[in-house]
């Protein structure tokens, strides 16, 4: 798995997989301001082989790439790992932007942008990364188990573990709902809590939602995930 937890942003290894160089060469200056790792990539094939052999904590990764797009590589990430991903784009096209969360994508920036408020969004999805972390390293619900240092949800069917493969949005909204599942949770409070400095509107919410209830559809959890009408959403 390329996705480790970390409790510092120092260090961190961002992987920016952008194809013009001044583009590129910006990111890498302000990323290491912050004492931040930077791997550059220049096309969607470099990008999947970095991710094979390197660590990697976050990837700013554009759209339009040789070789691979940006959707491509973003869907082969999210088969396997929630290696945190925000997607970088000149289509400032709300489709598009809709479609890659709907992918997967934790955050989504629209060129041209303000380096400072991509060094802010890369902080904010690392923080929100690790805002599970807790003493308690494991948390149960009916038929689910949340390991809280590994990140990782499991389904429990007749002594044995199924891993489910969710995005890092998706995890946390698991666990917030999961530590207090009689609670009904508005869309701004899963906002806030679980993709907070994002500019995520309410019909993101639900996109993510009926991802992750179809994720534990298809382990064999149905009807966990409820839509409270006109309010938000609570486990049932």
């Amino acid at each position: 798995m390329y996705y480790k937890v970390q409790h510092s942003f120092e260090n961190s290894v961002i992987l920016v997989v952008e194809d013009d160089y001044d583009i590129g060469d910006i990111l890498e200056k302000y990323i290491q301001n912050e004492n931040m790792q930077v791997i550059r990539a220049l096309d969607g094939h470099q990008a999947l082989e970095y991710l094979k052999v390197q660590h990697i904590d976050l990837i700013l990764l554009d759209i339009k790439l040789p070789k691979f797009s940006g959707w491509d590589i973003l869907q082969i990430i999210r088969q396997n790992n929630s290696l945190p991903v925000i997607m970088l784009t000149a289509l400032d096209d709300q489709v598009n932007k809709i479609m890659g969360l709907k992918m997967g994508a934790d955050d989504f920036i629209i060129k041209p942008f303000n380096p400072n408020e991509v060094i802010a969004r890369i902080q904010a999805v690392l923080r929100r990364s690790v805002f599970q972390s807790s003493s308690q390293n494991t948390l149960r619900y009916q038929n689910i188990e949340i390991n809280l240092e590994k990140h990782q949800v499991y389904i429990l069917t007749d002594d044995k573990k199924k891993l489910v493969n969710l995005t890092l949005t998706e995890y946390n909204i698991l666990v917030l709902m999961t530590k207090t599942p009689n609670k009904v949770f508005t869309r701004n409070e899963l906002i806030q809590n679980c993709m907070p400095e994002s500019d995520a509107l309410d019909r993101t919410v639900d996109s993510h939602m009926s991802k992750l209830r179809k994720k534990l559809e298809d382990s064999g959890i149905t009807g966990v995930l409820v839509n409270v009408r006109g309010v938000g959403y609570r486990l049932d």
